[in-house]
């Protein structure tokens, strides 16, 4: 948690770009995974988080702007709690620490809301947990499935406005945050092994950000199968020859996250065929990074990145033609279907709750719904303090290479033919977290291997 001032000032800003009415904003509750007492762990909502700071489940905050009131509703502590869980700070200390003076019992929320209903504009965000969207429903008087009809686009573009744009003290938790995930990284370059479980690994990679008291920001990927983008089974054994793609983060104390992906030869040695691809894979990653800066938009950066991939591979005789053509028509995206990265904070795809057109585009930049474009999470013009991914990826995808020959595909610029040698090969992805700064980009964290020689000194 911040100084109280942090959470003060953030709600400020938030009421002066909307200017009037009241705001809710839901934390998240507990969600059991097969009884009311035996839960998942508990994962706040970001935007609670990032306004009001306390990291404990059952409540609500509102924002009265014309009033100039805040107030934080939940359940303070019983005596029974207490039994079961240890003397606990009183949630109105915690209303002290951020600078909310009005505590109130969740169970006098729905009159709460009720007076506001008739004479006030609410604003509330799009919620994506049912508890929360029955709690809201009742309060408002509205149909649960018809609540999204209340939704805030003002209140939306406020957050993602003021949230993008990320301050000192987040870019010192986000940076946290990365370099957990690069001992992440490391734990795995220094124990993967021919003949071990997928899960064995993953079990010492997601041990990492339990060191420091944190968890990991999403489902790690690691896998031997690194043609399949997001492949969350673990269970496969470890052999000669494989390539292995691991995609994994850290969310730390204060629920900031990393998110970084490396590629990893089974026994240490990439061999000739995947090092010509990975060294094409850095000159992409490469371009990309230096590329980056305030002013350009991400998805000419994209672009630019594509190219680059696009004239390598005609390199390696696996496309052929001219590259800003191939990329225009979409040919590239056979080897490269999604997009070359997304905002990073409070979640590692940050604020995606709030809908990603609205996150990562802008009034001028709309989503192309073309293949290889439409997963391009983040195209909008770029500005100081926004904090980003940069992953490029380069695959050979079976079921994709067959579908594309059988209807003749973009064959005046894929050679099919060659493509033949690579059906075995799987993927490879790289990825680091950056921030754009006055001057162009810097990367987050301390330095990760990335070369061949860096990879392979780390397995040794």
């Amino acid at each position: 948690m911040f100084k109280k001032e942090v959470y003060i000032n953030r709600r400020n800003l938030l009421k002066e770009k909307i200017g009037h009415g009241l705001i809710i904003i839901n934390g998240n509750n507990d969600a059991p995974r097969n009884y009311v007492h035996n839960c998942y762990s508990f994962d706040q909502d970001s935007n609670f988080l990032y306004y009001f700071g306390i990291n404990l489940p059952g409540l609500v905050g509102v924002i009265d702007i014309d009033k100039k009131k805040e107030y934080l509703f939940g359940k303070d502590y019983s005596m029974d709690d207490i039994v079961w869980m240890g003397e606990q700070d009183s949630l109105k200390s915690y209303c002290s620490n951020i600078g909310v003076e009005n505590f109130i019992d969740i169970d006098e929320f729905n009159l709460f809301i009720k007076n506001y209903l008739r004479e006030t504009k609410i604003h509330i965000l799009p919620q994506y947990r049912s508890d929360n969207i029955m709690l809201l429903a009742k309060a408002l008087d509205r149909n649960p499935y018809y609540l999204n009809q209340m939704i805030s686009t003002d209140l939306i573009k406020a957050i993602v406005a003021q949230r993008n744009i990320k301050s000192d003290e987040e870019i010192k938790e986000i940076e946290e945050a990365v370099n957990i995930t690069r001992e992440m990284h490391l734990a795995a370059l220094n124990n993967v092994k021919i003949g071990l479980r997928e899960y064995e690994v993953v079990s010492l990679i997601e041990a990492v950000p339990k060191r420091y008291n944190g968890s990991t920001s999403f489902g790690t990927i690691f896998s031997k199968n690194s043609h399949i983008l997001h492949n969350n089974s673990h269970n496969n054994i470890i052999k000669e020859g494989d390539l292995i793609v691991l995609d994994c983060g850290a969310k730390n104390s204060n629920g900031y996250c990393g998110d970084m992906t490396t590629s990893i030869p089974a026994n240490g040695k990439f061999t000739g065929q995947q090092k010509n691809v990975y060294n094409l894979l850095l000159e992409v990653y490469d371009t990309a990074s230096n590329s980056v800066k305030a002013g350009v938009t991400y998805k000419s950066v994209h672009i630019k990145a594509c190219e680059i991939l696009a004239n390598g591979l005609i390199s390696l005789d696996l496309m052929k033609g001219n590259p800003k053509e191939i990329v225009e028509e979409g040919a590239h995206a056979l080897f490269f279907p999604h997009g070359l990265g997304h905002m990073l904070g409070l979640d590692v795809h940050d604020m995606e709750g709030l809908g990603e057109d609205l996150v990562g585009y802008d009034e001028d930049q709309q989503r192309d719904l073309k293949f290889g474009f439409k997963s391009l999470r983040l195209a909008r013009e770029l500005k100081v303090g926004n904090v980003l991914t940069i992953e490029p990826g380069i695959y050979f995808i079976p079921e994709l290479i067959r579908r594309w020959k059988s209807e003749n595909k973009f064959e005046n610029m894929i050679n099919y033919k060659e493509i033949e040698k690579y059906l075995d090969f799987g993927g490879m992805r790289y990825e680091g977290d950056y921030l754009v700064t006055s001057d162009g980009a810097r990367r987050l964290g301390e330095k990760m291997p990335k070369t061949i020689e860096e990879i392979e000194d780390a397995m040794k």
